[in-house]
């Protein structure tokens, strides 16, 4: 299983900037932010499913777009898998006719261009061989992280949160863990940002994984454009004995 990312940085600005989307083997995206538009229209139109953490735009902004463009193309509706208050707030804020197209029910309602597919905790949604089930975060607004399970091993992503008990208890609980991508949002000159917004920052990152138990590959992302190598320097600083590596652009993983 090959883990390919599109996008992985807390904002905008130039080539190298691009907010969160990850392209699972050909077929699978996990968020679907800025990334998703340096695809080719052939690799668009081979995504038949988009696994979201959460509704925040950095995470969601090309998914309109996606469906736009592919919809002529396809046999079988886009599905979008996430949990109730994902989908609630892509219905009522995006999908809603005034925003954009309400695509679950164009051009018909039984024969639509998107799909929605609530996933529901503790609730494994099963794709061919892979495995993709939600585990829980805590962020400003309702979300999840997912752990993505090949059979052979898992990578867990951690989508968008700040500190989570619940969060390291089920990465601990994963015995083929072999990658764990974690954010970091802000530098430590920011962490009451930081706390308000539910987003780590170095010194809370560390607070974090000390509960980590398992030996796994660790990715820093969501950096904030003109803050990435403040936070890195600090993230190295109390993290470095755990070899972090920063995610970017084009990398691709494989478990």
């Amino acid at each position: 299983m090959e883990l390919r990312v599109l996008g992985c940085s807390g904002g905008i600005g130039g080539a190298a900037q691009r907010t969160t989307a990850l392209l699972l083997d050909r077929d699978i995206l996990i968020d679907a932010g800025s990334g998703v538009g340096d695809l080719s229209m052939d690799a668009l139109c081979r995504i038949d499913h988009v696994c979201l953490t959460h509704a925040h735009l950095d995470h969601i902004a090309f998914l309109p777009l996606l469906v736009d463009t592919v919809a002529g193309m396809r046999q079988t509706p886009l599905t979008v898998h996430a949990p109730a208050d994902v989908i609630e707030a892509l219905q009522r804020h995006v999908f809603n006719g005034t925003i954009w197209p309400d695509f679950s029910r164009l051009p018909t309602a039984d024969a639509p261009f998107m799909r929605y597919h609530e996933l529901s905790p503790g609730q494994v949604l099963r794709l061919g061989d892979r495995s993709i089930l939600p585990l829980p975060v805590d962020h400003s607004v309702p979300a999840v992280a997912y752990r993505i399970d090949s059979g052979q091993a898992s990578l867990v992503f951690s989508g968008d949160t700040g500190p989570c008990d619940a969060f390291w208890q089920a990465v601990n609980a994963i015995d083929n863990l072999r990658i764990l991508i974690i954010e970091c949002a802000f530098p430590d000159r920011e962490r009451d940002l930081a706390v308000l917004s539910k987003h780590f920052c170095p010194s809370m990152l560390a607070d974090g994984l000390a509960k980590l138990e398992r030996a796994c590959d660790l990715y820093i992302t969501h950096l904030k454009p003109g803050q990435a190598e403040a936070t890195l320097a600090e993230v190295e600083s109390c993290l470095g004995h755990l070899a972090p590596r920063r995610l970017s652009n084009g990398l691709v993983l494989t478990f």
